[in-house]
C-alpha cells in the first residue's frame, strides 16, 4: 500500500486511515477494502471518449432544454469549469457543475466534451 491513502469514496474527505485490512473514513464512518477500491473505480468518459476527472473544464456538445422554474436552453459550446464527478446522480447524470447563466445542475457525461 502506498503512503498516501485514497479519499473516501462516499464523502470524498481525505482523512482516511487504516484499520486492519479496511480503510475507514472518520467523517462519515464508511469502511471499505483497499483491494476493492481499484476494482470499483468507475471511469467516466465524455461524448467523444475522453476520460473525465474532477476539476476538468468541459463544453456542452448539444443544446440542452432546462426543466424547472426558469426554463431555457443551455447552448452548444457553453464552457463549464470545475466539474465534479458523482456516483449518486439523478438517473444517469454523473456530473455536478455550475453552468454559467443557469447555476448548479447535474449533467450527463454523454452531452459534454472535455476541453483539452
Amino acid at each position: 500500500m502506498t503512503d498516501a491513502l485514497p479519499a473516501c469514496p462516499e464523502c470524498r474527505e481525505a482523512f482516511t486511515y487504516e484499520q486492519g485490512a479496511l480503510l475507514v473514513c472518520p467523517m462519515c464512518g464508511h469502511e471499505w477494502s483497499a483491494d476493492a477500491e481499484d476494482a470499483s473505480a468507475t471511469i467516466i468518459r465524455d461524448s467523444v471518449g475522453n476520460v473525465l476527472e474532477d476539476g476538468d473544464t468541459v463544453t456542452i456538445a448539444k443544446d440542452l432544454k432546462v426543466k424547472g422554474a426558469g426554463g431555457g436552453v443551455v447552448k452548444v459550446g457553453t464552457k463549464v469549469r470545475g466539474i465534479r464527478l458523482i456516483d449518486d446522480g439523478v438517473g444517469d447524470h454523473d456530473i455536478d457543475a455550475t453552468v454559467p447563466g443557469f447555476g448548479r445542475m447535474q449533467l450527463k457525461s454523454s452531452v459534454v466534451k472535455k476541453v483539452l
